[in-house]
């Protein structure tokens, strides 16, 4: 069982400005990018996470470190960098103004979210980079799994005093969108428990393989513009994963919350 966080980066300068940054422009978080930073770590500050990843992007960096910087349990915890997180290349219209993006899709007579400019990465290599991670967290879960349980004298699963107990600390925020009830135990038994901090098109792409391929169990009320919006900067989703007997090729997801921004 895998329980996994995502947060998205905090906002910068270029987001403000509704400039492309792709993976070309590095930009460090602006002072309201730290300030809502800080206000997703704490949220997010009584979860003892076993595992922390983030894009290696200077923006998610930062926004992973300040999580971690506020959090009662794993202060110290490495934050382990994965170019697999980044953001979508946007080739020539990175550093460029998202009004030149549409124009460039407009021109190609192609809608914008999947028009790919030179350069660029299109929606389905992104996904593979999505699935190819996605993958990667399971198939952690699963040795970690395997080695609690190959410990002499470890108890079963069944026992209840396997791996560690984990409290849910969204449930209450995000009572408005009907969590399944895979998410109101206070004390569900995790092989892990991982935040991952990332980018808002990317996590879209991400989310949407999670939902169309992968079948994940959404919120009762979500409708289909929360679905495919980007979330806002340093917003806040939780999901559930369930291997059944370690099988990798069909997990079974439940998202609690998607998007969750009351800290902000």
């Amino acid at each position: 069982l895998l329980l996994f966080t995502i947060s998205f980066s905090g906002e910068t300068r270029y987001n403000k400005d509704k400039i492309l940054q792709g993976q070309g422009v590095d930009e460090p978080l602006s002072a309201t990018g730290f300030r809502q930073a800080d206000a997703a770590g704490l949220f997010l500050s009584n979860v003892k996470f076993t595992h922390v990843f983030s894009s290696d992007l200077l923006r998610a960096k930062q926004t992973a470190a300040a999580i971690l910087g506020k959090n009662r349990f794993c202060k110290d915890l490495e934050i382990k960098y994965d170019a697999r997180l980044r953001e979508r290349k946007y080739g020539v219209a990175e550093g460029r103004p998202l009004a030149d993006l549409k124009a460039m899709a407009k021109d190609a007579g192609e809608q914008c979210p999947s028009f790919t400019p030179s350069g660029g990465e299109t929606l389905d290599e992104v996904r593979e980079r999505a699935r190819d991670f996605f993958e990667f967290l399971c198939q952690l879960a699963v040795e970690l799994e395997q080695k609690e349980h190959g410990k002499p004298g470890a108890p079963g699963k069944s026992s209840g005093t396997s791996g560690e107990q984990f409290v849910f600390p969204w449930t209450n925020h995000c009572s408005e969108a009907e969590p399944s009830s895979a998410g109101s135990g206070s004390s569900t038994v995790l092989d892990a428990n991982i935040l991952v901090v990332s980018h808002g098109a990317y996590m879209r792409n991400w989310i949407g393989y999670m939902v169309s391929d992968l079948n994940c169990t959404l919120p009762a009320n979500l409708t289909k513009s929360q679905l495919s919006s980007v979330s806002p900067n340093t917003g806040v989703s939780n999901f559930i994963i369930k291997l059944e007997n370690g099988n990798l090729l069909k997990p079974n997801i439940t998202c609690v919350c998607l998007n969750q921004d009351s800290h902000l």
